[in-house]
C-alpha cells in the first residue's frame, strides 16, 4: 500500500534543493515497502519554487513559518489554523522534519502532532518527549560537520527511507526548459551577484570587474538575478555581459545555469541550483556558516574567501566586521583564475568521458 509522507523543509531555495536526495529516498518507500511513497512537501514561501523543481514530489504545500521565515510573520491562531488545514489536506501517514544544525524540529512537531500526524521523525539536541517518534541526536547519531545533504539523508534513513539502488545521491531537478533564445548558444559563463544576506555578498564592483576581465579574454557572460536585483545585474553586466536580471523563473534559471560552463556566485540558492544541474561553481563563500555544510554539493567547485575570518560561524546576515574582509579581500582576478581553472578541468574530464582524443 502506498504511504503518504509529509516532508517539511521550511527555509529557502538552497535548503530545499539540498534536501532533494532525502526526498527521493522517502519517495522510494523504504527498504521494507512494497510500493513507493507519495511525498508531499511543506515549504516556506521562499522555498516553494525550488520544491516544484524536485523529482519525486507529488504536491507542494506552502506555510509561512514564524520562527524560520525572515522577515517573520506574526505567530497567530490563524497561522496555526492554516497549517492544520494544510495537514488535513495532506492526511499523511508520517512526517519527516528536515532542519539545519541551528534549528529545532520541536515547534513544528508539536503543531503537526496537534494536527493529527501520528508518526514524526526529526533531529533534536533537546529532549523531544512525545513530539518525535524517532529522534536523532546530532553529534551522537550523526556528525554535525558534514554536508547538509548528508544530514537530510540521515534523518530520512532514521525514518526508514534510503536512496533506491542506482541513485548516486547527487542533487537533481526536473529537466529544464529551452532558454537559448535568452542566452544565445553555449558556450557562456554565468555570473550571479545577488544574495538575500549582505554578509554573503561579494562587492558588486568586484563582480563587475570579473565580468570585464572575462569579456576581455573573449568569454561571453550572462548575468542573472531576481526582479529586485535588476539594478545590481545591470551594473554588473555593463556592456560586457547579457543582463537577464528579473527575466527568469527559477525553472528557466535552472536551464541557463545548465548551459553555462561555470557559474560565479556567492553562498546563495543559485549556487545549489547550479550544482543540481551539474555545472561547476566558483563559490565566493563567507564563513558566517560552515563551508563543509553549505558549499555547493556534488560538483566541481572552487571555494574562495577567508574561512578563518572573524565572522566565522556567526550566522550573521549583515557582516559584523568592518569592510567585509572575508570576501572583499578576494580579488576579481582570483575569481576569474578560479573560473578558468574549473572550466579547463571539467572540459578535460568531459573529453575523457566522451572518449575524444
Amino acid at each position: 500500500m502506498t504511504r503518504r509522507v509529509l516532508v517539511a523543509r521550511l527555509d529557502s531555495i538552497g535548503d530545499v534543493l539540498l534536501a532533494g536526495p532525502a526526498i527521493r529516498a522517502v519517495a522510494g518507500g523504504g527498504t521494507d515497502a512494497q510500493e513507493s511513497a507519495e511525498v508531499w512537501m511543506l515549504c516556506g514561501p521562499q522555498g516553494t519554487a525550488a520544491a516544484h523543481l524536485l523529482p519525486s514530489v507529488h504536491r507542494v504545500l506552502t506555510w509561512d513559518c514564524p520562527w524560520i521565515t525572515d522577515p517573520s510573520p506574526q505567530a497567530s491562531v490563524a497561522g496555526v489554523a492554516e497549517l492544520v488545514r494544510l495537514v488535513a489536506e495532506c492526511a499523511p501517514d508520517a512526517a519527516v522534519i528536515l532542519t539545519s544544525f541551528h534549528q529545532s524540529p520541536l515547534p513544528l512537531a508539536l503543531l503537526l502532532r496537534l494536527a493529527g500526524v501520528k508518526h514524526i521523525t526529526g533531529a533534536s539536541v533537546d529532549f523531544a518527549g512525545s513530539l518525535l517518534d524517532v529522534r536523532l541526536r546530532p553529534g551522537e547519531d550523526f556528525p554535525e560537520d558534514q554536508p547538509e545533504t548528508h544530514r537530510a539523508l540521515a534523518i530520512a534513513a532514521a525514518a526508514g527511507f534510503r536512496l533506491p539502488s542506482g541513485d548516486d545521491g547527487r542533487l537533481a531537478v526536473l529537466p529544464p526548459p529551452q532558454t537559448t533564445a535568452l542566452t544565445g548558444p553555449a558556450p557562456y559563463l554565468v555570473v550571479h551577484p545577488g544574495s538575500l544576506a549582505p554578509s554573503r555578498t561579494w562587492p558588486p564592483g568586484h563582480f563587475r570587474e570579473a565580468v570585464q576581465l572575462l569579456g576581455t579574454r573573449g568569454y561571453r557572460i550572462v548575468v542573472t538575478g531576481s526582479e529586485s536585483e535588476r539594478q545590481l545585474t545591470a551594473a554588473v553586466a555593463g556592456t560586457d555581459g547579457a543582463d537577464l536580471g528579473g527575466r527568469l523563473s527559477l525553472r528557466e534559471l535552472s536551464a541557463v545555469l545548465a548551459g553555462a560552463g561555470v557559474v560565479i556566485t556567492g553562498n546563495t540558492g543559485p549556487a545549489h541550483l547550479a550544482a543540481a544541474v551539474g555545472t561547476p561553481v566558483v563559490s565566493l563563500f563567507s564563513p558566517v556558516v560552515p563551508a563543509v555544510r553549505w558549499a555547493p554539493y556534488g560538483v566541481a567547485r572552487e571555494i574562495l574567501g577567508d574561512q578563518e575570518a572573524a565572522c566565522r560561524d556567526t550566522r550573521a546576515r549583515v557582516c559584523p566586521v568592518p569592510e567585509h574582509p572575508c570576501l572583499a579581500g578576494v580579488t576579481p582576478a582570483a575569481a576569474v583564475t578560479a573560473a578558468l581553472a574549473l572550466l579547463a578541468r571539467t572540459s578535460i574530464a568531459r573529453t575523457r568521458i566522451e572518449g575524444v582524443a
